[in-house]
């Protein structure tokens, strides 16, 4: 049993429009009665997914807001991992007219075309801030947090590393997340980029990629953990 624990992100990967099929929930819980633990790591805000996913509690630990923050579902503790953006520059894109705008604990978010006034308004201000993008999505995060980086915080919580992690997303937000873990799995529909990268890419798209691999993980038919030390991830943070 060389990979203990499953990353999935979320939209995409394991849902579709937001959406689980009960066989990725059955999936998830034949995961678990094996040992392994499951994470899901994500780019939504954590009141927004207890609003739309019925089974968290599936979930030994849910990274959130792009590696924003880790959430217990069984404690329904929330720790975050890095510090918010001042309130004055969501103000300062509100005062643009950049419609939608979310703020969440830390992550604050729109969608294309607006990440050029928030690119801007970032320089103007003089934060440390970073641009993430997840397909139309346009995600501003402080500097060096990423889904990899929530991923570790979470393991470490667990007791697990990201080399016995495989690791499954589609999208340009997950390259972090799957360059960090021991196996790096794309889904059928992920950006080209991801599966060129990625060291296994399942046929299945949204929730039936989801499935497909678990039944590899449980008949431990993927790829020995990578031992580079690129992939490798520190299981501490600061």
């Amino acid at each position: 049993m060389p990979y203990l624990v499953l990353a999935t992100d979320y939209d995409g990967t394991l849902a579709r429009h937001g959406h689980v099929d009960e066989p990725a929930w059955a999936a998830i819980r034949r995961l678990r009665q094996s040992g392994r633990k499951a994470v899901l790591v994500t780019g939504r805000e954590i009141e927004d997914l207890q609003a739309i996913c019925p089974h968290l509690e599936l979930f030994d630990r849910v990274v959130a807001e792009n590696g924003a923050l880790v959430y217990r579902p069984d404690t329904k503790d929330v720790r975050l991992l890095t510090q918010a953006p001042p309130p004055e520059f969501a103000q300062a894109l509100k005062n643009l007219g950049v419609v939608p705008l979310s703020v969440g604990h830390v992550i604050v978010a729109t969608v294309k075309p607006y990440e050029m006034e928030v690119v801007r308004t970032i320089e103007e201000m003089g934060l440390e801030l970073q641009v993430i993008f997840n397909q139309d999505a346009v995600m501003v995060l402080p500097t060096g947090v990423n889904k990899a980086t929530g991923l570790a915080a979470a393991l470490e919580e667990l007791g697990h590393s990201t080399r016995d992690t495989v690791a499954i997303g589609d999208a340009e937000n997950d390259h972090a997340l799957l360059a960090a873990c021991g196996c790096a799995v794309a889904v059928g529909n992920a950006v080209p980029a991801l599966k060129e990268r990625a060291d296994l890419v399942v046929k299945g798209h949204e929730g039936t990629a989801v499935i497909e691999l678990i039944d590899h993980i449980l008949a431990d038919d993927l790829p020995p953990p990578r031992s580079r030390p690129e992939r490798q991830l520190q299981t501490s943070t600061t």
